[in-house]
């Protein structure tokens, strides 16, 4: 059997997300297998997700995966390259897995493959360094540097989704993974595209439609196993999550912090000015959006600031969190994702955590994080419509199908 895994958010599982996983699946063969890593109740775009995890692990289980296992909090909401480093890291782990599957703009594995090569190399690192002092966007420059040594092969650095395949292929160099580069093309709507595109639309666009009310059009664009669990969650009144629900407690904690609070923060920017201009951006906004803007320059993107917004309110200091993922954490299976953990018995070289209880046996790295977890979910609680209650991240076991 092959075994590919697959990085995602699925914020929500939408329908491009189901032609990833069944070219994937179709790749690998009729014998083949998929285990996604899936970011918990927190995304990399400094927000809360839509849907709970446990809510998201259903939708990819009904939508083509088999094993979903959860990438934690702090390499959830990480930058590009804690993203990739974090997620290669528990697909490495389970012992299994033998492909990374990932979506990118136009699928030429060979840019890729040339952009994360010079990505790792000092030359790079010196180029880096001349054009970040341009007064220009970290990415602009990265691109920039990057052309100065590989030339037009550095221009695939221009799509999001590219630059998230070029930080997997780093990861799986830097870290000696055995998995295999499986590039699948993107197809219609680009990432973060607010229209629909060839049959398919954007996560954004459909979240947008969500947080409007218009389930029926954001039903148009995800499969039907996701809008009955959307549907389900609504009624609940545990969905959507957004962070402007709590607002008033997230402004209320950055206005606590000092400037070197924000500095303890990953990628809080001490050495840049980062971390004041956040202190000073704290006390004048009146809105998370606010906040935002004050923040925002041309060096520092939109996303940076909203996550360390998120790491902030979370208190996701660089000193609570583990150099590398302590254990590997099952949010659901199917049938053949129950054979794949049997077989992760013996092959994976991290604790396996499938119910809540299996935390109280890990390591003090482990349990401190899982704590640091428990507590994350506390906090998302307070993201639904209706607030939630705490604790449920000790009575809250996988999803099975």
């Amino acid at each position: 059997m092959r075994v590919a895994g697959v990085v995602a958010e699925y914020n929500p599982f939408h329908l491009g997300h189901a032609f990833h996983l069944a070219e994937t699946r179709r790749r690998l063969g009729a014998e083949g297998a998929v285990v996604c890593v899936m970011s918990g109740n927190f995304v990399q775009r400094g927000e809360a997700a839509v849907l709970d995890k446990w809510a998201r692990a259903e939708c990819a289980l009904l939508g083509g995966a088999d094993l979903v296992l959860e990438l934690p909090t702090p390499w959830a909401v990480s930058s590009a390259e804690g993203f990739a480093r974090g997620a290669v890291e528990v697909l490495s782990a389970t012992g299994v897995v033998d492909a990374l599957s990932f979506g990118c703009e136009d699928g030429h594995i060979e840019d890729l493959t040339a952009a994360a090569d010079c990505l790792l190399t000092p030359a790079y690192r010196e180029a880096l360094g001349r054009e970040a002092g341009r007064n220009t966007s970290f990415a602009a420059a990265r691109q920039r540097a990057a052309a100065s040594l590989i030339g037009g092969a550095a221009g695939c650095l221009s799509g999001p989704n590219n630059n998230l395949a070029v930080e997997y292929l780093k990861a799986l160099r830097t870290l000696n993974a055995p998995l295999e580069p499986m590039a699948v093309s993107r197809r219609g709507a680009r990432h973060d595209a607010a229209s629909p595109e060839g049959g398919f639309a954007s996560a954004t666009a459909v979240r947008e439609l969500i947080y409007a009310g218009d389930m029926e059009g954001a039903a148009a664009w995800v499969p039907r196993s996701t809008a009955e669990v959307l549907t389900r969650g609504t009624a609940f009144a545990h969905a959507p999550a957004s962070l402007m629900n709590c607002e008033r407690a997230v402004l209320a904690k950055l206005r606590t912090m000092t400037e070197a609070d924000f500095a303890a923060l990953p990628d809080g920017g001490a050495s840049e000015g980062l971390s004041h201009r956040m202190a000073e951006a704290a006390r004048r906004g009146c809105s998370l959006a606010e906040v935002y803007a004050l923040a925002k320059t041309k060096r520092y993107a939109h996303a940076r600031i909203r996550r360390l917004v998120l790491r902030a309110w979370l208190e996701l200091r660089r000193d609570v969190i583990p150099g590398r993922v302590p254990y590997v954490r099952v949010l659901g299976m199917n049938g053949a994702g129950r054979l794949l953990l049997r077989r992760m018995e013996k092959s994976c070289h991290l604790p396996v955590v499938v119910k809540p209880a299996h935390a109280k046996k890990l390591g003090e790295e482990g349990r401190k994080l899982f704590e640091l977890e428990s507590r994350c979910t506390d906090l998302y609680a307070l993201c639904s419509p209706v607030v939630r209650p705490c604790g449920l991240e000790w009575t809250s076991g996988p999803v099975v199908l």
